[in-house]
């Protein structure tokens, strides 16, 4: 039909276009199945020979595509179909048959397809795991061998494979089945076998199975099984295993020597030896591993490799706590060196390697002059002159243990070395640092810390293994801060300590280093005359200024958690209200120190104790700010500065004190009354015309005090402040309340009665209005009903209001207003009364 060639060509042109690289093997996989699939469908009830067969090769290539992209899932289906056709072709076939010889031929002919199906069928069931399914698969294949003996190789290797791929999912039962079967099957014809080459892989890997399934209970089997590998093909693989085998069940030493006997009399490389040695010494049988050594070394005498012989007798006897034979090995190196018998480059290395790490661990142990001559082995092998980076390093690791040992002048020259060999390493400079420090050079050992400095910026060290990343450098600065320190070398050690707060990354690195700047500092200062005291004051406000930058910038839970975080800015503003307390002396900063408390307040939680000092700092900020401002040598432009800061610190202050009222009673706290007159001084005095909202609501306050009345009509007058009729309405407010007290306050009252008569009759001013001397005579009144109800009114103060009236009716007069001269001037007589002492010089 139509759909079937359809489907045919569709299968042909899947196999022309994958064998040009066309389509991938996951889309040849789906063409044959879509191709197979029409094909089935096309079949009739009574096919065609050639069509069974065609349909059989196409079911068996279609499973066999699925299983090799590893869906092997979707494969079982059409090996089935594969299954079911074979037997309808034999059935067909045996159906046309004549005699018995037919049948035979027709069998063989159908068996080749049936056993490649069954193989088949067994790689998708170990695919998917069915171990039964798949044993009983090649269990039938198995028995067809001896009809179709060419595929015995096939089927040993279809074995081998499933022996692998179990081996690797660690299912060692089941690989040691397979590998097995894959043995046998090889052995059962050696026509078609695989080869003993292939035979011994299969033993060693079986070998290797059982020793990883169970080493103790499969110990003779993985045994048996190497003994065979070896007699089928003597593979260094198979001796390294058999000797590995031998020491895992424990045999004495004169079976191991036996077989390493065995094993040197053939050829095998040298890398098989040192192999070998290794897995000896790494079972602790020394004796048999350093004679083993010995011998290979004998054998491979002319070889240029020779030195590995002899490094990893080095290294053994090392991790064997051999040192004096170790040391004599090296020796002989060193000797062999300088007459002809070098290392190879590559040995070389390893050599410096071995040489340096046992340097190093005697240098941690403290074993100085242990760890020296370990280093000094390896300086042998350099020439006079030569110049390495190496080398350097070697010089300054040298350079450490003199210092520990007390022995300057070596160091020194070992330094000598590292900084003609590498002189801008960071290492190298700071070797260069310990030496001046130790020397008392802070000249030197300062410019050793800029260098290193700078060097730590670049981050382009790369000669050291241990400039892993950009931390090391600040590492290096933070030591060489406490090695100054060590040395009481405080100018020293402050200069690391500033590079390291300005240039880390490590926030842990950075608060610890500006902690103990601020600490060095405070006590430099205290000791400080005060001409030199007020540069290292700012360099403290360097410091905190720095600590709020670097705690404002983002940080991760890794590099500074949220809990860390607030604890360092408490310490900080703490530290900075201290500070501020302390130097009351400088106004300027002791302002700048509350205002960094409050900034670095504000990465604290706003509890009440928090919000207090927020509000107290703010304040003092701003008080500190007008009384600057109030200052002669203060400018215009200064000024204005200063008030517009303190009206933005008042600002805030306002905001702060809002949410701090809501969290208490703050019944007696006078901070509205301070915050209230620092605005009105600063709005004043700045000439803004926010002032007049500010007063409304002053106005509008039913209880306002005397005193704060009395101080806005002091300010309001105050330079370059001038608001007379608002310093008149505050007095008279102030007035008022001081005639309702019980007992008037003479001294206050004559105070603010003298304020108003001079504000409404200032002295000199001689046109006036008959409104204004009205208000100005009621003054007098208000003063005489005073003065005549007690005798505690302030006799200067009477003096001063009779002379006032006294001279305003004199004036009066001289301007021809006579009637009004003689009541000003009655008035004056009134006072003249309740004078005491003075009365009769002016009567």
């Amino acid at each position: 039909c139509q759909v079937e060639e359809s489907a045919i060509n569709l299968w042909n042109w899947a196999v022309t276009k994958h064998s040009g690289s066309v389509i991938s093997d996951e889309q040849r996989a789906k063409l044959r199945f879509v191709a197979c699939r029409l094909v089935c469908l096309c079949e009739g009830s009574d096919p065609p020979e050639g069509t069974i067969r065609r349909q059989i090769l196409m079911s068996m290539k279609t499973g066999k595509g699925w299983i090799d992209i590893g869906k092997a899932e979707l494969a079982d289906g059409f090996l089935e179909i594969a299954m079911g056709s074979i037997e309808k072709l034999y059935a067909k076939l045996l159906k046309s048959s004549n005699d018995e010889a037919d049948v035979h031929v027709h069998k063989a002919d159908v068996e080749k397809d049936l056993f490649k199906v069954l193989s088949y069928q067994a790689e998708s069931a170990v695919a998917q795991g069915d171990f039964q399914k798949a044993m009983m698969c090649v269990q039938r294949c198995k028995d067809m061998l001896m009809r179709l003996p060419k595929e015995t190789c096939y089927l040993s290797i279809l074995c081998y494979n499933f022996g692998v791929e179990t081996y690797e999912g660690k299912k060692y039962e089941q690989s040691s089945f397979w590998l097995s079967q894959s043995y046998e099957i090889g052995k059962m014809d050696v026509k078609y076998s695989t080869g003993k080459e292939m035979q011994a892989k299969v033993l060693r890997l079986l070998a290797t199975a059982y020793l990883e399934w169970d080493c103790n209970l499969y110990l003779d089997k993985a045994l048996k099984a190497i003994n065979l590998a070896n007699e089928e093909n003597l593979h260094p693989a198979g001796f390294f295993l058999k000797v590995k085998i031998l020491l895992k069940s424990r045999a004495s030493d004169e079976d191991i020597k036996a077989a390493l006997a065995e094993f040197l009399h053939r050829e095998v490389s040298l890398d098989s030896c040192l192999n070998t040695a290794k897995l000896l010494l790494e079972h602790r049988r020394e004796s048999v591993g350093f004679d083993f050594l010995k011998s290979v070394a004998e054998r491979f005498e002319s070889s240029p490799h020779l030195g590995r012989i002899t490094l990893l007798h080095i290294d053994f006897l090392l991790q064997n706590k051999r040192e004096l034979l170790a040391k004599q090995k090296v020796e002989e190196i060193i000797i062999g060196h300088y007459t002809g018998k070098q290392l190879l480059p590559e040995n070389l290395n390893q050599l410096h390697i071995i040489l340096w790490d046992r340097a190093a661990k005697n240098y941690e142990a403290k074993n100085y002059s242990e760890a020296l001559q370990w280093y000094n082995y390896s300086v042998s092998f350099y020439t006079p002159g030569q110049i390495d980076q190496n080398l350097a390093k070697l010089q300054r690791n040298m350079a450490s243990c003199y210092l520990h040992l007390k022995q300057l002048d070596k160091a020194k020259e070992a330094v000598k070395e590292a900084e003609r060999c590498d002189p801008n390493s960071i290492f190298t400079r700071f070797s260069v640092y310990k030496i001046a420090v130790l020397e008392n050079n802070t000249d030197k050992a300062v410019e050793e810390v800029i260098a290193m400095g700078k060097l730590a910026e670049k981050q382009s060290q790369h000669e050291d293994k241990l400039l892993v990343d950009g931390n090391t450098g600040t590492d290096l600065l933070s030591l060489a801060a406490q090695i100054a320190l060590e040395n009481e070398q405080q100018v020293v050690a402050i200069k690391a300590l500033e590079y390291l707060s300005e240039h880390s990354q490590d926030c842990h690195q950075v608060f610890a280093a500006l902690k103990c700047l601020v600490r060095l500092m405070l006590s430099k200062v205290m000791a400080e005359n005060e001409e030199r005291r007020d540069k290292d004051i700012d360099s403290m406000l360097t410091y905190l200024t720095l600590a709020h930058r670097r705690l404002a910038e983002p940080f991760t839970e890794d590099n500074l958690t949220g809990d860390r975080r607030i604890l360092e800015a408490h310490w900080f503003r703490k530290v900075a209200w201290n500070l501020a307390v302390q130097f009351q002396h400088c106004p300027e900063k002791m302002r700048d120190f509350f205002v960094l408390s409050f900034k670095l307040s504000q990465f604290c939680p706003s509890d009440k104790a928090v919000l207090i000092a927020q509000k107290t700092c703010l304040l003092m900020a701003a008080a500190i700010d007008l009384e600057m401002g109030r200052q002669q040598d203060t400018t215009p432009s200064e000024q204005v500065e200063l008030l517009t800061e303190a009206l933005q610190h008042l600002q805030t202050c306002k905001e702060i004190w809002k949410v701090l009222k809501l969290s208490g009673d703050f019944a007696k706290d006078p901070t509205d009354t301070l915050l209230l007159l620092y605005e009105f001084e600063a709005r004043a005095k700045l000439n803004d015309p926010g002032l007049n909202n500010l007063m409304e609501s002053v106005w509008e306050q039913p209880q306002i005090e005397i005193k704060t009345l009395e101080i806005i009509a002091s300010l309001a007058m105050e330079s370059p402040a001038r608001y007379p009729l608002l310093c008149k309405k505050a007095l008279k407010c102030a007035l008022s309340l001081l005639r309702k007290q019980p007992a008037v306050d003479t001294v206050r009252f004559s105070k603010c009665v003298h304020s108003l008569i001079n504000l409404s009759l200032p002295p000199g001013v001689t046109d006036l209005e008959a409104c204004v001397l009205q208000e100005v005579w009621g003054y007098f009144e208000d003063a005489l009903s005073v003065v005549s109800s007690t005798e505690a009114y302030p006799e200067i103060e009477i003096l001063w209001l009779m002379t006032r009236a006294w001279n305003t009716g004199i004036f009066q007069y001289s301007v021809g207003n006579y009637k009004e001269a003689e009541q000003w001037c009655g008035l004056g007589m009134r006072f003249l009364s309740h004078l005491g002492s003075l009365k009769k010089s002016y009567e």
